[in-house]
C-alpha cells in the first residue's frame, strides 16, 4: 500500500491553521495517516463537517471500526460514556443524566464560580502575576466541577494531570498508566458516593432512575469520567487561550473592557476561533458513504476537523480574524444534535466569569514573556497552552 501523507508534523502542530487552509483548499476530504500511522479520512470543509457531525450513518461506537481503530484503549468502565455510544443507548443515558444536570443546578453555581474566580484573582494580585494556566485557568473549572461531583480537593489536581498526560503523553507508555490511575480513582469515587450519598451531582446519578431503568456501574464511572474530563479540560484551555487571543487583538480587548455585556459574544467567537478541540470524536461509517465526492467504506475512521471548519471562508467571512461582533456565531465547538454538549451552559458561564473577573480586576494585565516563548501542547487532537506567564 502506498504510504499515506502525514500532515501532522512539528511545523504543522506549531501553528496548525495555515496547514488546515492548504488542506481545505486542496480538497474537502483527505486520506492521511495520523502520527501513530493509523489511516483516517480527514474532513476539512465546514459544510461537510456540519452536515455529517450529527448524521447517524457515522457511528461513534468503536465496535463499528472495520480497520482496528488504535485510539485510547479505555477500559469498559470509562468507555460507556455519551461520546462513545450511538442513538438508542445515548438517548437513554442522556435522559437519565439530564435529571441531575438541570439548568437550575447550573445557574445555582454562578455564585460559586464568581467566588472561586475572585479567590484565584486575589492570588495573582498578591503575587503581582503568575502563570495564568497553573494559577487560574486550570484550578477554576476543576474547583467548580469538583464541587459539583464532590471530588475531594486533594484529588482534583492529580486527576487533571492524568487527563493531560492521557491526551498529550511525552511517550506512548504514559497513556496506559494515566488511564489506569483515572479508572481506579473513579471506581473508588463512585463506591464512596454510593456508601455515603451527599448533596452533589454524582450522588444524584447514583440514585437516578427512570422507572426500572438506572445507570449501571460502568455507565456511572464512565459518566463521572466524562463530566470531570470535559467539565474541566475544555474550559481550562479556553480561558487561557481566550486571554491570549484578546492580548493579540487589543481593539477587541478594549471593546470588552469598555462594555462587559459583550462577554457572551466574545465567548462564542472564542469557541469558534480558538477552541482547544481540533477534531470531533472519531466516527465510523455504518455503510459506505460519500462525503465531498469521496466514497468512504464502512468501518473506516473519519475525523471531522472542527478547527478547519471554523476557519472556512466559505462559511465565515475573513475567518482568521477574531471578531466579537461577528454575526454568524453558529460554531460546532460544543457539538450538534444528539451529541451537543450537556455541560455547554456551565462552560459558557465559567469562561465568561473567568475572563470578566480578570479584565475587571486587572486593567494592566499583560503577558510577562514574548509570545515566541510560549509552549503549546503537541497534539493533533487539541491545541492548548502549557503556560501563560502574566503580570498584573
Amino acid at each position: 500500500m502506498t504510504d499515506l501523507p502525514r500532515p501532522f508534523d512539528a511545523a504543522f502542530l506549531a501553528d496548525p491553521y495555515p496547514g488546515y487552509a492548504r488542506l481545505r483548499a486542496a480538497a474537502p476530504v483527505h486520506r492521511i495517516a495520523l502520527p501513530d500511522g493509523s489511516p483516517v479520512w480527514l474532513v476539512t470543509r465546514e459544510a461537510h463537517v456540519r452536515a455529517w457531525i450529527a448524521d447517524p450513518r457515522l457511528s461513534v461506537n468503536k465496535a463499528r471500526s472495520g480497520t482496528g481503530y488504535r485510539g485510547f484503549a479505555l477500559p469498559p468502565a470509562l468507555d460507556a460514556n455519551l461520546l462513545n455510544i450511538d442513538p438508542e443507548d445515548h438517548l437513554r443515558l442522556r435522559r437519565l443524566v439530564s435529571r441531575g444536570f438541570t439548568p437550575r443546578r447550573v445557574e445555582s453555581l454562578r455564585g460559586r464560580v464568581e467566588a472561586a474566580a475572585g479567590r484565584l484573582a486575589d492570588g495573582l494580585a498578591a503575587a503581582g502575576g503568575g502563570d495564568l494556566v497553573a494559577d487560574y485557568a486550570n484550578p477554576l473549572p476543576l474547583t467548580v466541577i469538583g464541587d459539583l461531583l464532590a471530588v475531594p480537593e486533594a484529588d482534583r489536581k492529580p486527576f487533571s494531570g492524568w487527563v493531560a498526560t492521557m491526551l498529550a503523553p511525552e511517550h506512548p507508555g504514559q497513556i496506559a498508566e494515566a488511564v489506569d490511575l483515572i479508572h481506579r480513582f473513579l471506581v473508588d469515587l463512585v463506591a464512596a458516593r454510593r456508601a455515603a450519598p451527599g448533596d452533589d451531582l454524582l450522588s444524584d446519578l447514583v440514585a437516578v432512575r427512570d422507572g426500572s431503568d438506572r445507570l449501571s456501574e460502568d455507565e456511572l464511572v464512565s459518566l463521572a469520567f466524562l463530566l470531570l474530563m470535559a467539565g474541566s479540560e475544555n474550559a481550562q484551555h479556553l480561558i487561557s487561550v481566550g486571554l491570549l487571543t484578546l492580548f493579540r487583538h487589543p481593539d477587541q480587548l478594549a471593546a470588552v473592557r469598555a462594555e462587559p455585556a459583550l462577554l457572551p459574544a466574545a465567548v462564542e467567537e472564542l469557541l469558534r476561533h480558538a477552541h482547544a478541540n481540533q477534531m470531533a470524536i472519531r466516527r465510523f461509517p455504518t455503510e459506505p458513504v460519500e462525503i465531498g465526492g469521496v466514497r468512504i467504506p464502512a468501518g473506516d475512521t473519519v475525523l471531522l476537523c472542527l478547527a478547519s471548519a471554523h476557519r472556512d471562508p466559505a462559511r465565515y467571512p475573513d475567518p482568521d480574524r477574531f471578531d466579537i461582533h461577528r454575526e454568524d456565531r453558529a460554531h460546532l465547538a460544543l457539538g450538534q444534535g444528539m451529541h451537543y454538549c450537556l455541560g455547554a451552559p456551565l462552560a459558557r458561564m465559567e469562561i465568561a466569569i473567568a475572563l470578566g473577573t480578570l479584565l475587571r480586576r486587572f486593567p494592566g494585565l499583560r503577558p510577562a514573556v514574548p509570545e515566541t516563548e510560549l509552549r503549546w501542547r503537541t497534539s493533533f487532537r487539541s491545541r492548548a497552552l502549557r503556560a501563560l506567564p502574566v503580570t498584573v
